[in-house]
């Protein structure tokens, strides 16, 4: 029996794309070709951010091992771990769908769900907007909200562990 070639589905994503540019540049050309600059503007943008989430993981990888991520986000990590979490969830900025490899791979290493939990949380508090929130809300408003954010942080990592595979 003659067996077929498979194609994997982002091939066919991609030459579907193609396809779906083509059909769409015989009847309006103009449209195509506004929604192929809008794609090349919108690639321009996310490279950059592509490759520095791509540089944070080599470095992440080569200095992160296992035997790290257990001693300050693993299971006896202790209140440093949560320390660690609060703090990086904090600093750390961008959109958290790019992230996401670099948690998966954090996880896989043995940080627990719930330090995980508190990084994603603690990312609501964005130093870039403390002068203009301050300024819109002012001071107190600020320190207030900040400090319910690390609060709740730390009740939503308590209730991820309780519900977790891997306990606090």
């Amino acid at each position: 029996m003659e067996q077929r070639a498979k194609i994997k589905f982002s091939t066919k994503l991609f030459l579907g794309t193609i396809l779906i540019y083509l059909i769409v540049a015989v009847f309006n050309f103009s449209l195509a070709q506004e929604a192929f600059i809008n794609f090349l503007s919108m690639l321009v943008r996310i490279i950059p951010v592509l490759l520095i989430v791509f540089i944070i993981m080599i470095f992440t990888n080569l200095y992160f091992t296992k035997e790290r991520a257990n001693k300050y986000l693993g299971k006896n990590s202790g209140l440093k771990g949560w320390f660690y979490a609060m703090i990086s969830g904090i600093i750390i900025s961008g959109p958290p769908y790019i992230l996401y490899p670099l948690l998966g791979e954090m996880k896989r290493k043995g940080v627990k769900d719930s330090l995980i939990a508190v990084f994603l949380f603690n990312r609501n508090v964005k130093i870039p907007f403390i002068p203009v929130m301050i300024y819109y809300f002012g001071l107190n408003f600020t320190i207030i909200l900040s400090v319910y954010i690390v609060f709740f942080s730390i009740l939503n990592g308590v209730i991820v562990s309780k519900f977790s595979s891997n306990k606090i």
